[in-house]
């Protein structure tokens, strides 16, 4: 596979020079600096493609051109954001970049309670706990309806057995702070939304009014509903795609739980199974994040991979631990419910030309003192790349196919 890594523009932090010398191959970024619901122009596409490339490596894979919340709730102006990303589209393709990596989730992109929680090695990874996201939802959005579908929550078969996630939130909303309460706002709502959605940023006077009115847009959207207004932008978009040879892969739920009284529809197989059924075109297809799919006790991801192969276009390789009370950890890359080994197999044997990131890493070492994005260490990641490029130079002897170091003499 294409060993790429997700970067965030010129003012990154990590720079392209760093990347080059760990052996990434391609670039996963966007225009960050495009309001959401304008059009990314030709010219300025062409500027950070032509930068990247300056650097030796290729723009491979657009993530996130944002399907803004309009789309997905079905409001008054869709059509005209359809038409907005019909015409970003294009003027990508005309630059030579054919694969979206977007999302269908309404308003959190993807969600975490503790951005540094502790490894027994010393560093930190990302962390779900569903007792202080429960809190969060009851004492401090204090949305309508919560405490009565946190007692109604059941955790998959095989994990949080006899767990009441509502009984822990009030008893954690004893011991909470004003402090404590901020801190899992930022959390939340800002550190790990403002740089990949743009509904929120750094600074917010009032986040939470702001997750309120975004929240209320949704009222009246069921499951069903969702879907449909997936099928409607995916079949308003798929002639463009045809006519740009755009490939269209939409991120898995993150976590893969229904959360804030929102449907979520890309969480499980039969998710996946139906949205392709519904399209059935090429050009829509998945990306195959082992990370999310593995936060679900639900999901086998290996056999998930063997099936969907085929309609995938995009590889996220990372992992999730599950511990017994159902709470949630990113796992090593080597290690976790994913089995990411196994995972290479597959999409080495269907596409060794597909583009995959190792996503989120371990804070580790220095990473905490440079301002990095939550989940996009440096160091974390490069360690994660490191061992899954030993991975990839295994399984392809084992496939007969050969593998090849950036930046090395053979």
């Amino acid at each position: 596979m294409e060993r790429t890594w997700r970067w965030f523009g010129k003012n990154d932090k990590i720079t392209l020079a760093m990347l080059k010398q760990i052996g990434v191959e391609g670039i996963v970024t966007a225009l960050h600096d495009v309001p959401l619901g304008q059009v990314w122009t030709r010219e300025k596409i062409r500027d950070l493609r032509e930068y990247i490339e300056s650097y030796g490596m290729r723009w491979s894979v657009v993530e996130s051109l944002p399907v803004t919340e309009t789309i997905k709730y079905g409001g008054a102006d869709r059509d005209q954001q359809i038409e907005i990303y019909k015409e970003s589209l294009r003027n990508l393709s005309a630059e030579g970049i054919h694969t979206i990596c977007y999302n269908f989730m309404p308003v959190l992109d993807w969600a975490r309670t503790d951005l540094l929680h502790p490894n027994p090695n010393g560093a930190s990874n990302l962390y779900f706990s569903y007792a202080e996201f429960a809190y969060f939802d009851i004492y401090i959005l204090k949305r309508e309806g919560a405490r009565e579908e946190w007692a109604r929550f059941q955790f998959p078969e095989g994990v949080g057995e006899g767990r009441n996630v509502l009984a822990e939130a009030d008893e954690l909303a004893k011991t909470m702070t004003p402090e404590k309460d901020h801190q899992l706002v930022e959390n939340i709502v800002i550190k790990t939304q403002g740089f990949v959605s743009g509904n929120f940023k750094e600074g917010d006077e009032h986040p939470l009014e702001l997750f309120h009115q975004l929240l209320d847009n949704y009222k009246g959207v069921d499951k069903s509903k969702l879907r449909e207004n997936m099928k409607y932008f995916l079949e308003a978009i798929m002639p463009t795609c045809e006519e740009c040879e755009m490939n269209m892969c939409v991120h898995p739920d993150d976590p893969p739980i229904e959360i804030l009284g929102l449907p979520r529809i890309v969480r499980t197989a039969d998710d996946i199974q139906w949205f392709l059924d519904a399209v059935p075109n090429k050009h829509n297809g998945l990306t195959f994040c082992a990370g999310s799919l593995s936060a679900g006790a639900y999901n086998n991801v290996v056999e998930m991979a063997r099936r969907f192969a085929p309609r995938t276009h995009f590889v996220h390789l990372r992992s999730c631990h599950i511990f017994p009370n159902g709470d949630f950890t990113e796992a090593s890359h080597l290690g976790g419910r994913a089995d990411i080994i196994e995972l290479a197999r597959i999409f080495e044997k269907e596409n060794p030309q597909l583009p995959m990131r190792v996503d989120h890493g371990m804070t580790m070492l220095d990473d905490e003192t440079k301002g990095y994005n939550a989940g996009y260490s440096f160091l974390g990641r490069m360690f994660a790349l490191g061992q899954v490029q030993g991975i990839l130079a295994t399984v392809d002897r084992e496939l007969g196919i050969e593998y090849t170091q950036p930046g090395f003499f053979d």
